[in-house]
């Protein structure tokens, strides 16, 4: 990655606090990236572009942007799936030039803290105008690659294993090109009243390898009729045009699961990974009881 590129991602500080006030001053990260695209009106071009988890990088991005933004007090740091803008954060307005100063003061924070904790290391991880490339850690792209080395049949048995655990009943894989690109079926029960017939597709994809909107139109049309419900289920992810086809009004709506989405669900339900917990000091805490 060119040096330049490495902390291209504050120059999505200023549109995501944008984007949390156009919402009401808080949003789920789905509703934060769709309202910064729209605000900038970013061509699929951008929204399409991948990091090597499969994952998008633009996304990618801005989950960092608002990692920096939460050390610096702009927003909450609810770990509960909302991000939310703290009252400094509605009143702030970030410039370009203040994007790189709050990102170089707290990579100098963060390398001092290592410097610190490891004084025999040397810390390149953290030196001025380089980040980490993708918000994730190694034991999630482990399980990605894991899923990624795995057969087509073996993907698709090991997702109706997933969706079993998750709570569909009845789950099978159906096999075979004739089928119209349906992978598997199942029976999602809402309640003892409520219960809705599913279709799944399986696409064990490498990163790059996005689901295309076609796709998703072809898997639609093969599920009209069948069930109410439809799942595509990728170690990848999916072009802007096909989230916009999944979505369109109108039609009926297919559930989009990519690798990050797909790694969650792993974790929810324990499904082939191990539960540990790892706890790392936050210097932004304890910085203020340094004086005083």
């Amino acid at each position: 990655m060119a040096r330049k590129s490495k902390a291209e991602f504050t120059k999505w500080f200023g549109p995501l606090l944008d984007a949390l006030r156009d919402l009401g001053d808080s949003g789920r990260p789905r509703e934060v990236y769709d309202r910064i695209a729209k605000n900038l009106n970013l061509p699929d071009r951008i929204l399409d572009d991948t990091l090597k988890s499969g994952t998008s990088r633009f996304h990618n991005q801005v989950a960092w942007a608002r990692q920096y933004l939460v050390w610096d007090g702009l927003l909450d740091s609810s770990k509960h799936g909302t991000w939310t803008l703290t009252e400094k954060g509605r009143n702030a307005s970030i410039s370009e030039e203040t994007a790189h100063e709050i990102f170089r003061k707290w990579v100098a924070i963060h390398a001092e803290s290592r410097k610190q904790k490891r004084a025999e290391e040397t810390n390149d991880a953290l030196q001025e105008e380089s980040f980490p490339e993708e918000l994730v850690s190694e034991e999630i792209l482990d399980l990605i690659s894991t899923l990624r080395s795995l057969s087509p049949v073996g993907f698709e048995k090991v997702c109706r294993e997933l969706l079993r655990e998750s709570g569909f009943a009845n789950v099978e894989i159906t096999g075979g090109s004739a089928d119209g690109g349906i992978d598997g079926r199942g029976t999602l029960e809402i309640n003892p009243f409520v219960s809705f017939k599913v279709l799944f597709q399986c696409k064990r994809y490498a990163k790059g390898n996005l689901v295309s909107r076609a796709q998703v139109g072809d898997f639609r049309n093969a599920m009209i009729g069948r069930a109410e419900k439809g799942i595509i289920i990728t170690t990848s992810s999916f072009t802007n045009a096909a989230i916009q086809e999944a979505n369109r009004e109108g039609a009926p709506q297919v559930e989009l699961v990519d690798s990050v989405k797909l790694v969650e669900m792993f974790e929810r339900v324990e499904l082939g990974v191990k539960k540990r917990s790892v706890f790392d000091v936050d210097p932004a805490y304890f910085d203020r009881f340094k004086i005083g």
